[in-house]
């Protein structure tokens, strides 16, 4: 039994102790491996974590990952948290439902306004922070604007279908559940709300590597429904490959039916505004905050890198043992490829999908949006529509903007930040409201275009002139790039 003033003198980052549950853990050689970094444990060094710990991992994580020798016993009673105020810890303030009766919510951005009122200020910084300016969300947002339908008038559409094979998998519409992160800091649910809304409406649901849920719980859930969905499995690869294969060996043992492989976060983006909120509440609590490049400059692993703690050695050839691993359990699917260049590699190493991404605009401020990408990708080198799925995410607020996409030649289209704001506000119902939402949206304007199938869709039905101006002066470049793939 350890004292409280024992642990309290282990408050820095050459020895962390945290409280959880009661139960004390040295988390002094674990700080660098830490997905969220080092900063956001070191908030809790010589305190209890549990209210923080318990809003964004799933139950038993830390005895599951955690050496036994880093496991140092009980604590004589457990000390509050004092480095965070409640409400910024619990996701939700107050009511669950949101602030509005959620009939008043007819769109996607009423659902984002009114999960606004409802988060603590830490949850909605998580979910709608962006890297540094925040350009290449705006882009994101803005590109989709950027293109006009061309309706064709006088087609018996009485019955529209929307089936789409995704990844495999018969989904009953043309998007799925794109992976989002902590979704316990918006509803105590977290992700079990996704899964349901899936099973519903029988769409895929690709659940976050981070899931504040496990992904054992939202197997079952989707059990448990017994109506349809999917799930498949994002892949983070870590910095031990050991780690890296028992996820793909847990995957593959769960059923999931996809391996979705993430390849843009060979580092984390710099996302200035969790920055500022972090750097506030230690200021507000008396205490020194530790700057990511701070605390990469006294780790003694020679191997760490600034903001990595996933692999940053990640390269092509490392796709030969992740499929070995994976056994042909399902499609295999590379997120985050946002040139043709590496679209066509992608290709030549047998992958069954491509997910063009910019991880929300949270990585690489300045980057191309998905659009860019597939219009690159049908510009330079046409011939991976017919080698592979395309699939992409980022802007999507409407099923029209679904519907762009798939008449460009995507064959799905994942959202995530929507169904987070959905699920914070409403919970469950929230999910399934911004599902049915788009179902309309989707089917009336496969109505107003003279489509009955999604078959139907093809470039003639988008005009593009305007987003291709925007891309004219990087013509001479993409015809360089031509000539040498």
């Amino acid at each position: 039994m350890l004292s409280i003033e024992e642990v309290r003198k282990h408050n820095n980052q050459g020895s962390c102790w945290v409280i959880i549950h009661g139960s004390v853990y040295d988390l002094s050689e674990f700080l660098d491996k830490h997905p969220g970094g080092a900063a956001s444990i070191l908030r809790y060094a010589g305190k209890d974590a549990t209210e923080e710990y318990d809003a964004i991992h799933p139950p038993n994580t830390i005895e599951k990952t955690l050496p036994r020798a880093r496991h140092l016993g009980k604590v004589e009673q457990s000390i509050k948290a004092t480095s965070e105020p409640k409400a910024a810890t619990t996701g939700v303030i107050g009511t669950l439902r949101g602030p509005i009766p959620i009939e008043m919510c007819l769109n996607l951005n009423d659902l984002e306004l009114a999960a606004k009122d409802v988060l603590s200020e830490r949850a909605w910084v998580y979910y709608s922070s962006a890297a540094q300016d925040r350009m290449t969300f705006c882009h994101n947002l803005d590109d989709w604007r950027r293109l006009r339908f061309r309706p064709r008038i006088m087609r018996n559409v009485q019955k529209v279908n929307t089936r789409r094979t995704i990844l495999g998998f018969q989904s009953s519409l043309p998007f799925f559940i794109a992976p989002c992160a902590l979704a316990k800091l918006g509803h105590p649910d977290g992700e079990l709300c996704l899964a349901r809304g899936a099973a519903r409406a029988n769409i895929p649901y690709c659940p976050s590597n981070s899931s504040s849920v496990s992904h054992e719980a939202l197997t079952e859930c989707l059990a448990s429904e017994a109506s349809g969905g999917s799930l498949f499995f994002q892949l983070y690869v870590k910095r031990s490959q050991e780690e890296t294969l028992e996820n793909i060996r847990r995957a593959r043992a769960l059923g999931y039916k996809a391996l979705v492989i993430t390849v843009d976060t060979n580092v984390v983006g710099i996302r200035e505004d969790d920055d500022r909120f972090k750097i506030r509440e230690a200021l507000k609590n008396g205490q020194h905050h530790v700057s990511p490049w701070r605390a990469a400059l006294s780790n003694p692993d020679p191997e760490a890198v600034l903001r990595g703690p996933h692999s940053s050695t990640l390269n092509w050839e490392d796709l030969h043992w992740i499929e070995d691993a994976w056994q042909n359990a399902g499609p295999i699917c590379l997120k985050g490829i946002l040139t043709a260049e590496d679209a066509r590699i992608a290709c030549d190493f047998g992958m069954d999908a491509i997910y063009l991404s910019n991880h929300g605009g949270r990585q690489l401020d300045s980057a191309t949006s998905a659009l860019g990408a597939l219009m690159e990708i049908r510009r330079l080198c046409p011939e991976v529509f017919s080698r592979c799925q395309i699939l992409l995410d980022g802007g999507i607020r409407r099923g029209g903007d679904i519907l762009k996409a798939l008449c460009l030649g995507a064959a799905g289209v994942g959202l995530g930040r929507p169904f987070m704001y959905a699920l914070s506000a409403y919970g469950t119902e929230g999910v399934h409201r911004a599902i049915e939402m788009l179902n309309d949206e989707i089917e009336t304007a496969m109505r107003l275009l003279g489509a009955t199938s999604l078959d139907d869709l093809s470039p003639r039905m988008v005009n593009t002139r305007e987003f291709e101006m925007l891309m004219a002066r990087e013509i001479p470049e993409l015809e360089s790039i031509k000539s040498r793939l």
